[in-house]
């Protein structure tokens, strides 16, 4: 079993000093949740991971393990993370933040917002030949009802396609959150990191995120690793992806967090549609995002997408969440509004969804978390 090396950072408005509340009430002690996390992280050989645990206006923050194994340098709550799709949940959350302003309407037609025809645009060509474009929405793109694959590079053709009339059905999809972008930058002529970084970053005071890399983020970075604790260095963007482009640190994310959990710097009714279910979910697994694999287990949780978030529902309330998973990165933050309560795990080890069952289950006492359709599994179930 791999070394676990803490550092320990109190971080919040007002700190724990000596206990974290979980969903029934009950509570651990710092101390407490040392023992599970080093404990978990040994048996599922996992690198470096941050945590952040929510209670209303309070956020406990601690790291573990390396941010680079290699030259054994500690993660920290102010590393630069590789975030993955967590990109997502910010993008929605600026989405509704233009919604507020009035400049978006999330069941205007996308077509409608642009000079010229969406399949007349580079990146978006193949799409010629079928007017199902014309009925793609704000909104379609959030909930992931597009009709798009994750990614056209997936395709054994490499080309985008719509597979299902818009509207219809959940299929996860990266494709949707980045013609959105293409609205978004196109109706407010700014970049998604200029739109970001108005209405998100500054206001909430994350300083070290960005949907492109910048040169200050250099000086303390994690790097990714392997099953095998290989390094996986991450490349460093100039150009911004809604879907998947963004860095930032746990104590940033925890900030932005703690902002839509406590429902404060947008319009509570949109902050409420934003996490509301818009589309039963019924598929085997989240991913391949495209297969007729369907299943009925996650019907007493009434699993189903929000806009920008998955949603479910527990015995503790609402809950809202979103991952990320890319390469040497896993990522996961739950959300119950109800309890004010949230959980964000964040890790640079392709070894990281093995532990998440047992972290939710013992540090806030989510059993909910729909792991199987997440494909968490286990390490000491792994064959």
């Amino acid at each position: 079993m791999k070394k676990i090396l803490p550092l320990l950072l109190f971080f919040s408005t007002a700190c724990f000093s000596q206990t974290i509340k979980k969903l029934d009430g009950s509570t651990l002690t710092p101390k407490q949740i040392d023992r599970i996390v080093e404990k978990l992280m040994a048996y599922g050989e996992v690198d470096g991971l941050a945590l952040s645990v929510v209670n209303g206006n309070k956020a406990y923050i601690k790291t573990y393990g390396y941010r680079n194994r290699e030259t054994k340098e500690l993660l920290d709550p102010i590393s630069v993370m590789y975030a993955a799709s967590l990109s997502k949940a910010v993008f929605a959350y600026l989405t509704m933040k233009l919604v507020e302003e009035k400049q978006l309407d999330l069941d205007k037609p996308l077509f409608q917002y642009l000079p010229k025809p969406i399949s007349e645009y580079r990146e978006w060509e193949a799409l010629a030949g079928d007017e199902r474009w014309k009925l793609l929405t704000p909104r379609m793109c959030l909930n992931h009802t597009t009709g798009f694959a994750n990614w056209r590079w997936v395709e054994p053709d490499e080309k985008l396609k719509i597979y299902f009339t818009p509207g219809t059905r959940y299929a996860y999809s990266g494709e949707g959150f980045k013609l959105l972008q293409l609205i978004e930058e196109t109706i407010t002529g700014k970049t998604i990191e200029e739109l970001a970084i108005e209405k998100v970053f500054t206001p909430f005071g994350m300083k070290r995120t960005g949907y492109i890399w910048h040169d200050g983020f250099d000086n303390n970075c994690a790097i990714g690793h392997d099953e095998k604790g290989n390094l996986v260095p991450k490349k460093k963007r100039t150009v911004g992806n809604a879907a998947g482009s963004m860095v930032t640190t746990i104590a940033d994310y925890t900030r932005f967090i703690q902002k839509i959990i406590l429902n404060q710097g947008l319009d509570p009714k949109l902050r409420n549609e934003m996490i509301a279910p818009q589309i039963a979910i019924d598929s085997k697994y989240q991913f391949p995002t495209l297969s007729d694999e369907t299943t009925e287990e996650n019907k007493d949780i009434q699993l189903s997408y929000a806009l920008g978030w998955g949603f479910f529902k527990s015995k503790y309330g609402r809950a809202f969440f979103k991952e990320g998973h890319d390469d040497a990165w896993r990522h996961y933050n739950v959300n119950f509004p109800d309890k004010n309560i949230s959980i964000i795990i964040m890790t640079n080890s392709a070894n990281g969804e093995s532990i998440f069952k047992e972290l939710l289950e013992k540090i806030i006492g989510d059993d909910q978390t729909p792991w199987e359709w997440e494909r968490y599994i286990p390490y000491n179930t792994k064959k």
